[in-house]
């Protein structure tokens, strides 16, 4: 046995002794949790690969870690070769000699660099300096910054530069401006942008920032946004804590159930010339297809431009997300024609991450995605007729995310999920024609895939993993077979070093007896199964996003889950029904009560898993979420106080009347008021059930939350004082959704709140967790 196993298994013993053999959990049983968070496992990963970096003849490079440091590698496709992107020695010396310290071959300074169109130079920034160095003698000199000297906006407001990169827009005092990135002229491009109805601003509520919300056309002689109308929508306020009289930060914060929302009348801007041209269509509520914003994509949302820039599609979503209407603007004239619309009795949704539609103006056709048949799947629509020419996909899995179209070819690639079997979740690139025939695997080895295409699409880089199996990455090409091996990652020195072991996947039947749930189990590393441990469920109830959080590939943490699990707690994470990425049935088994979060299936999936697991303490089992799992936690200590005896809420939407307009409106319905004053939102309430209290519950929430307001919280904890119950508080002052520096305080505290009241044990004084980096990452 090596020093280094010997430290390791003297750790683990240590651990096992101190947890167990006393009532009490030390300090080094902390320090031992606290190696398991994801800033000590990174740093013993080696063979990383996170995506490549493209360059001529659809060659690559990428940089990769290793024990020592870092190595920069450049793959050939063509040549089926991977070899160093230079000569790293050479570099390092060249570099030290000009630098402030010395420079080591296997820790260069830089995480990026770009090579010059004939490959004989490298150019990176390091020791706040540009470089060149020749890669034929490697010479040194400084480099000219590719930034436009003296040509910045005076303005501070976030820009959105054009497909040519000779503008960029931007909003001031309400209205659109552009600046001339060559010369720093600046232009206003709108007139009659005023307070709360102004032009292409930022605010959804609960999001809310100074960005501009609009698309360029691809010309970049066109701007796609909006006119928002808030001036009659009500306001949110939020005040400060501080010496002195506090500020009050104040906005639109439309809730649900109100008269007045903020409404966009869209438009397109020429911009040569300023003039806006307003579509012939009235003005859309603020909504989108793919989440509770109108830019969760990145851009403006649900937007597509022909390639001239002469014609514009969209689609209008309506109040409640159940009516889509796919339009086709005139960006000359502003005319709108009505092609085609969706109805749907629960809600519409376009993708998870990926707006799922595509206009092809060439052929005067859209892609379009819809789960009418309970799946999500592609269809081909006629733009000039209205209507669907054929279903490109079918059958029982679901298109997650469209990645790439070839119009030439007629083909577009995908990820799908529910082809595996082992687990529906995991995704994979498969490739079909417009016609829908001629559906391919190109990714067929088994788990969660991430690809990236080649310029030219003739090659595809494939990260895959699974939830207990290391990444390996291979090049392949368009038709999927393998080039080379790309990378694979080890997690030998992370084993070595903190015993480190993978959670455990598990499949357990919902609720209802018939449907499979999936999930993670994250036991002690020291796990002796003749003993007892409580169990802690980890809840996010969706019904956007499920606990897992969409993250079905490999990782080394996942939050502080195995941390918890090393205090001596079996931890679950059961993505419950009611989520998405599954068959929409699944994803409405709750529709509309919000309030259900998923509860039964984490409370029957518990049980479930005793039968299986001997060691599993059913007499002692805590919940703890954060943001929605904060609103089931309180709902599982209200609803089952005899299952769930400990629970941490952290900034909960206890009562979703208190909660962003655009969440309840499309997962519950339009607030409807009944004959006694109530109405459908009131039963979900968390507050209401607060006398019913049995165990231990701890709240907590940020003062300056922008996203769920602390008066959520407040609800909550004014009912328990009424109801005469004993409950436990966290107070950020500062704080926003998600605490912030005050991250690990929290995590802290709920190591203690578990360990005091579930497992029953001291624990060590004011822990402070000590947050490290990995050297090895700029």
């Amino acid at each position: 046995m090596t020093i280094k196993h010997f430290i390791a298994a003297s750790f683990v013993c240590s651990s096992f002794l101190t947890t167990y053999a006393q009532n009490a959990v030390t300090l080094q049983d902390y320090q031992r949790a606290e190696s398991f968070l994801g800033y000590n496992t990174h740093k013993y990963l080696d063979r990383t690969f996170s995506s490549p970096n493209w360059i001529s003849g659809d060659r690559f490079w990428y940089r990769t870690l290793t024990p020592k440091g870092s190595e920069f590698v450049l793959v050939d496709p063509v040549k089926k070769t991977k070899t160093p992107a230079f000569d790293a020695v050479r570099l390092a010396s060249s570099l030290s000699s000009v630098a402030p310290i010395g420079v080591f071959p296997d820790a260069l300074p830089f995480n990026y660099f770009t090579y010059s169109d004939d490959n004989r130079f490298v150019t990176f920034y390091a020791f706040r300096q540009q470089w060149k160095v020749n890669l034929q003698d490697y010479s040194i000199v400084k480099a000219e910054s590719n930034s436009n000297k003296g040509n910045a906006s005076a303005n501070e407001a976030p820009e959105v530069v054009s497909p040519d990169g000779s503008k960029a827009a931007y909003i001031k005092d309400w209205n659109l401006w552009m600046r001339d990135t060559k010369t720093g002229k600046e232009t206003q491009l709108t007139q009659d942008g005023v307070e709360d109805f102004g032009y292409a601003t930022d605010n959804a509520g609960w999001k809310h920032s100074d960005e501009a919300i609009l698309l360029w056309s691809p010309d970049s002689k066109k701007i796609a946004t909006f006119k928002q109308d808030q001036r009659q929508v009500g306001e949110m306020y939020l005040v400060t804590t501080n010496v002195g009289h506090p500020k009050m930060e104040q906005w639109k914060y439309p809730l649900p159930g109100d008269e007045h929302i903020p409404m966009i009348t869209r438009v397109i801007i020429e911009v040569s010339n300023p003039k806006v041209i307003t579509l012939k269509v009235a003005a859309d509520p603020h909504r989108a297809t793919l989440s509770d914003d109108i830019s969760s994509s990145g851009t403006f949302d649900d937007v597509n431009w022909s390639d001239d820039g002469n014609w514009l599609a969209f689609v209008s979503t309506s109040r409640d997300h159940k009516n889509e209407k796919f339009r086709i603007a005139n960006a000359n004239t502003g005319d709108v024609r009505e092609v085609f619309e969706e109805n749907v009795t629960t809600q519409y949704q376009s993708g998870w991450g990926t707006i799922n539609w595509k206009f092809l103006p060439k052929t005067n056709e859209l892609i379009w995605f819809s789960e009418r048949d309970n799946w999500g799947h592609l269809y081909l629509y006629d733009v000039a007729t209205g209507k669907m020419k054929n279903q490109i996909t079918k059958g029982n899995f679901m298109v997650s995310d469209i990645l790439k179209v070839d119009e030439k070819s007629r083909s577009i690639y995908f990820y799908a999920r529910g082809l595996e079997k082992e687990n529906p979740y995991y995704r994979q690139l498969y490739k079909v024609g417009f016609d829908g025939k001629g559906m391919t695997l190109l990714t067929p080895a088994e788990g969660y895939h991430t690809v990236f295409f080649s310029a030219s699409g003739k090659y595809i880089v494939d990260t895959y993993s699974k939830l207990d199996v290391p990444p390996v990455t291979v090049l392949l090409d368009q038709n999927g077979k393998q080039i080379i091996e790309v990378e694979r990652t080890d997690v030998s020195r992370l084993k070595d070093a903190i015993g480190w072991k993978a959670p455990t996947p598990i499949t357990v039947k919902a609720n209802d007896g018939v449907t499979d749930l999936y999930g993670l189990l994250f036991t002690p590393t020291h796990l002796d199964p003749s003993k007892k441990y409580p169990v802690i469920d980890y809840v996010y109830p969706g019904p956007q996003g499920g606990s897992m959080n969409g993250t079905w590939d490999f990782s080394s943490a996942r939050g502080d889950n195995q941390a918890l699990a090393e205090l001596g707690f079996c931890v679950l994470v059961l993505e419950g029904s009611g989520n998405p990425l599954r068959s929409k049935s699944f994803q409405d088994m709750y529709f509309p009560d919000l309030s259900i979060n998923t509860l039964p299936d984490q409370v029957s999936g518990i049980r479930q898993l005793a039968q299986r697991y001997s060691y599993f303490d059913t007499t002692r089992i805590g919940i703890w979420g954060h943001s929605g799992g904060g609103f089931a936690t309180a709902t599982a200590m209200f609803r089952y106080p005899d299952f769930f005896k400990v629970g941490i809420s952290e900034s909960g939407n206890h009562d979703n009347r208190n909660y962003e307009d655009d969440w309840g409106e499309r997962y519950i319905g339009l607030l409807k008021k009944n004959a006694d004053g109530s109405d459908n939102y009131t039963a979900q309430a968390d507050q209401l059930n607060a006398k019913t209290l049995k165990g231990k519950l701890l709240l907590a929430h940020g003062m300056m939350d922008d996203n769920v307001p602390p008066y959520n919280t407040m609800l909550v904890i004014d009912a328990l004082e009424k109801a005469g119950k004993d409950f436990d508080l966290v107070v950020f002052p500062h704080a926003h959704h998600g605490y912030g520096e005050n991250s690990y305080y929290m995590m802290r505290r709920r190591w203690d709140y578990f360990v005091t009241n579930l497992l029953g044990a001291e624990h060590p004084k004011e822990y402070k967790l000590q947050v490290t980096g990995d050297r090895r990452v700029m």
